[in-house]
């Protein structure tokens, strides 16, 4: 009999330790993701006027989701950070032009926290099914957010404002600026989860890799089937309108140091203009259109200028909108035009109802001048309170002074008004010839899509324009030379989807993200037990 042998027990067999990461592994898996962060907030910016690379930006959004996906909070945060810098220190370098790099620098930061916010909030929705949809919504909500927070909001610089033309510009007629928006950044979250798939499981093709391949193609799909939505038909006939561009003596803040220049130089232009009438080589124009302070002096107070203005009109023989700085009947002052006819005078107006804060006023002056005593040179205006639509030779013309075409709300009310064309008199003189100018006149072709008008555009010192419905640019000057545009543009009184559905596109886009947020935060709860 022989003795049984019992079994041996093998010994657990540990993996061997891993090796310690050196300093240069450590140092590429900080700096590769920061890097990618910053570079997607510099491909964002390049795709901005006055260049029209509006495919650059799905390319940004895509490199902001590869970098954010996985992340924890806290680094979503950083990197969102350092997105927002790389994006709006060259934006808004003009908002350093004369006046130093502080209140750029400072701006600049104020906005890249909030992208910080939505790098947040985008790497806690990463992990959720169909990542992208949250993504884009959390993007949306904190663009919804800087627009109105602080000082009534900043909204220069939201996606759909570097879509001036392009694939997805059409969805402007449909959901305004925020479904515009909303499609440029899925189209890029979803092409950022076909790489990230693709790169894991190359040869997969599950139902995950498909899905996210529609949310890449389906906004572009979407803009294409929204193309009829554009139209440039006159439903009321076409008004000849002229836009005035005089120039300024000077560039800079000081653009009016020289008392009653500005006007001279309008009302100068304007003459020309009438002389050119009178030997036939335009079209008597039915209204004429004059830049925001083009009269730097108030009219309704100085005879000087109430007669010189009175000159020119009668001289071109139209109602002309003027853009004068005025004390208004409380004594405050206003950044108003005035509606102003030959026959009748100075009649109906509109006051700018969204005021550039640090320029047209100052919040906190007494604060802000222990950083800067150039916060003295802020202005005082007032704002304006209602919408108003000048009716000027059988036309509807909206204004939109300036800055506020870069709120959707001041823009859609003055066409529920009954604005049948818009013009958005402007002063950039103070920016000198930066890019201002160009990324403000980009914003103007998304709102001529987005309401379906014509927008006319007079600045004091160029770039003026005429805008077709369709956001394509009829004719332009020069910067820093005084010029007069004469065109017929189409009356329209049809009023797109985005115009009627108002700020619901928002609500519900925006409501997207704070969905995902919620969710992925109970998701982590039920996993953590609390």
């Amino acid at each position: 009999m022989t003795a049984s042998t019992a079994p041996t027990e093998t010994p657990e067999q540990t993996p061997p330790p891993a090796a310690p990461e050196t300093r240069a592994e450590r140092l590429r898996r900080r700096l590769l993701p920061a890097a990618g962060a910053v570079l997607s907030g510099v491909l964002l910016y390049l795709g901005f006027a006055p260049r029209e690379l509006w495919w650059l930006a799905p390319f940004a959004f895509a490199l902001l989701g590869l970098v954010l996906h996985g992340r924890r909070p806290r680094s979503g945060f950083a990197l969102g950070l350092l997105m927002g810098l790389g994006y709006f220190l060259p934006l808004l370098s003009w908002t350093g032009v004369d006046v130093g790099p502080l209140p750029w620098l400072a701006l600049s930061v104020a906005e890249a926290l909030f992208l910080g916010l939505a790098g947040l909030g985008i790497a806690r929705v990463s992990r959720l099914p169909v990542w992208p949809v949250w993504a884009s919504g959390v993007w949306l909500l904190l663009e919804a957010a800087r627009a109105r927070f602080p000082f009534e909001g900043f909204p220069w610089g939201k996606v759909a404002f570097g879509q001036p033309t392009g694939a997805f510009l059409p969805l402007a007629a449909l959901g305004g600026t925020p479904l515009l928006g909303f499609a440029v950044v899925l189209s890029g979250f979803g092409l950022a989860d076909v790489v990230r798939r693709l790169a894991r499981a190359p040869r997969t093709r599950d139902r995950a890799l498909v899905t996210a391949a529609v949310l890449t193609v389906a906004p572009v799909a979407a803009g294409a089937a929204a193309t009829p939505l554009v139209s440039t038909e006159a439903e009321h006939g076409t008004a000849t309108v002229a836009v005035i561009q005089g120039n300024v003596p000077r560039m800079g803040l000081d653009f009016n140091a020289q008392r009653r220049a500005v006007l001279d130089h309008h009302v100068r232009e304007t003459l020309r203009l009438a002389d050119r009438v009178e030997r036939g080589e335009v079209r008597r124009p039915d209204l004429v259109l004059w830049p925001e302070n083009s009269s730097d002096i108030d009219p309704y107070t100085n005879a000087d200028a109430y007669t010189e203005i009175e000159k020119a009109v009668k001289a071109v023989g139209a109602p002309v909108s003027v853009g004068a700085v005025v004390e208004a009947e409380d004594g405050k002052p206003r950044n108003r035009q005035i509606l102003w006819d030959p026959e009748k005078g100075p009649g109906a107006f509109y006051d700018k109802r969204h005021l550039q804060p640090f320029g047209e006023y100052m919040p906190y002056r007494g604060f802000f001048r222990l950083f800067s005593s150039d916060v003295d040179r802020a202005g005082v205006f007032e704002p304006g309170t209602e919408p108003a639509v000048f009716a000027m030779a059988g036309t509807g013309v909206g204004p939109v002074t300036c800055y506020e075409a870069a709120f959707d709300d001041v823009v859609r009310d003055q066409v529920n008004e009954g604005a049948q064309i818009l013009s958005v008199p402007s002063n950039n003189a103070t920016f000198e010839r930066s890019q201002m100018t160009y990324q403000q006149l980009a914003i103007d072709r998304v709102r001529a899509v987005e309401h379906g008008r014509a927008v006319l555009v007079p600045v004091t010192s160029g770039v003026s324009a005429v805008i077709r419905p369709d956001g394509t640019v009829a004719q332009r000057t020069g910067m820093f030379t005084a010029e007069s545009l004469v065109a017929q543009v189409p009356k329209r009184s049809s009023r797109t989807l985005a115009t009627r559905l108002g700020v619901w596109p928002e609500v519900l886009l925006a409501g997207l993200g704070v969905a995902g947020i919620g969710w992925a935060i109970a998701r982590r709860r039920a996993v953590t037990g609390g």
